[in-house]
């Protein structure tokens, strides 16, 4: 039986009620196609490095990379084997993508009701046409289709840059990076704006695997003789200044607490070379994590880049999948989060500053109404980054603006990024986003909080101007 029903209905994510529905498909058809500002995300540089790259097969880019995909299959007891991904050991895992393609469709209902199901159904409809559901009788005719499009030059990277209206993409990338691939795109001479961010928690951490080797990686390309705790840190700036140098607006750091603590030189000298010598506590890693927190915002306000903190992932949970598959595997939980004191040392010391912006990401939502909105209301340099990871749906959504916007004003965040490995679903993530505000926005507006005026204004603001004002990429 065909549905008589449009496959991605046009009031999806919108209130039922019919005078905040009409009142959000309005304001929602305000932004829908504005240019889509990507400022923090994890796609590889090197998509767009080469002008012919392309994705492979369908499983190659919907399965095989995307932890958000393999960790739902995985929840029902599918090995990652059987989805073709890389054992660290090289040992035998499904070769045939087709078959993984039909185990993703056999298992595609366990995604009812999810942001990775939604995603998806845009996904497959947006951008590759698709306008049924992925069920197992269907999926080798949906696979070939798929398969087809792939192999056009209309679905390279760099054909989908300019169809998806992005305006700016911003890549994560290791401090020991020597941003080749960014260099690449430069020297072609392609109009598509990528920038990279600085990602030092390789050399951050002293309680990360292969920290000597990051240290030494850091040594070769900054040119510094990392050696004690003075030159490690001229090593960082040196690296800061070639990512700004090739157009980095940003630094990101991870963290499991938002900790923050100013050592003295010597205490962090003791601790450096205690951890070169492989004897740090876990004491000294936390507090020497806690202090390079302090000095990644002492330079962020010498050198103008906007800090990104992501705090609250216990990584790696799952210890047999780490030792098999190693890292961003679908096991990193969140933990419980304290933001008011933990970061005081830091707002003190800079929350005022001019020249220093701080976005903080959390996967502890208990915070939101308690400390992050209270924080930001107050400290010109802090921003709130928009609902993250498990958060990012459109239920997340909701809960995140009633929480922080009451409090912290909307005009204190930042805005929405994707934050996805996912290139292709890049404009579903945004789409969400601009639905979910529109509807919250039209919300105030039936109830008369605000006018038409705020109304058009705020969702602007919510779609695009927010992200591109905090990460200054005016």
């Amino acid at each position: 039986m065909v549905s008589s029903q449009p496959f991605l209905h046009p009031d999806r994510c919108f209130s039922p009620e019919p005078t905040q529905r009409e009142a959000a498909r309005r304001l929602y058809a305000l932004v829908a196609d504005l240019p889509l500002i990507c400022p923090h995300g994890h796609v590889d540089p090197r998509l767009f490095a080469d002008p012919e790259y392309a994705f492979g097969s369908p499983a190659e880019l919907f399965i095989i990379p995307d932890h958000y995909i393999f960790r739902m299959l995985y929840s029902q007891g599918i090995p990652l084997e059987a989805l073709g991904v890389p054992r660290r050991d090289g040992g035998p895992v499904e070769r045939d993508h087709r078959r993984i393609w039909q185990i993703f469709a056999e298992h595609y209902h366990l995604f009812r009701g999810t942001p990775t199901g939604y995603w998806l159904r845009d996904e497959l409809a947006n951008v590759f046409g698709i306008q049924e559901p992925l069920t197992p009788q269907n999926a080798q005719a949906i696979y070939d289709a798929i398969d087809a499009r792939l192999r056009t030059p209309a679905y390279r990277p760099r054909a989908l840059y300019d169809r998806f209206n992005i305006e700016v993409l911003c890549t994560t990338d290791p401090a020991t990076s020597q941003l080749e691939h960014h260099q690449e795109i430069r020297a072609s001479g392609w109009h598509g704006r990528i920038l990279p961010t600085f990602r030092p928690d390789g050399v951050i951490n002293i309680d990360a695997p292969g920290w000597l080797q990051q240290i030494a990686a850091l040594s070769e390309v900054s040119g510094v003789d990392v050696g004690d705790y003075r030159s490690y840190i001229a090593a960082l700036e040196q690296r800061r200044a070639f990512f700004k140098q090739m157009g980095a607006v940003a630094t990101d750091h991870a963290a499991l607490s938002a900790y923050t603590e100013q050592l003295s030189s010597t205490e962090a000298e003791a601790i450096f070379q205690r951890a070169r010598r492989g004897a740090a506590s876990a004491d000294d890693a936390a507090r020497f994590t806690a202090h390079m927190l302090m000095e990644m915002a002492r330079m962020s306000v010498e050198d103008g880049l906007v800090m990104q903190l992501h705090i609250g992932s216990l990584r790696n949970h799952n210890a047999d999948l780490y030792e098999r598959f190693g890292p961003d595997m679908g096991a990193d939980i969140p933990v419980a989060s304290e933001f008011t004191r933990n970061l005081r040392p830091l707002l003190n010391r800079f929350g005022s500053h001019p020249n220093f912006t701080l976005i903080l990401f959390n996967l502890d939502e208990s915070t939101y109404s308690r400390e992050l909105a209270p924080l930001a209301g107050h400290y010109p340099a802090v921003k709130l980054g928009p609902p993250w990871w498990f958060f990012d749906s459109l239920n997340g959504m909701r809960r995140f603006f009633d929480a922080v916007m009451e409090t912290a004003g909307v005009y204190n965040t930042a805005g929405f990024n994707d934050d996805t490995r996912a290139y292709p679903s890049i404009p579903a993530r945004h789409d969400l986003w601009r639905r979910a505000a529109a509807d919250w926005v039209a919300g105030l507006l039936v109830r008369h909080l605000i006018d038409e005026a705020d109304a058009q204004a705020m969702v602007r603001a919510l779609a695009y101007d927010l992200a591109k004002n905090a990460y200054r990429l005016q």
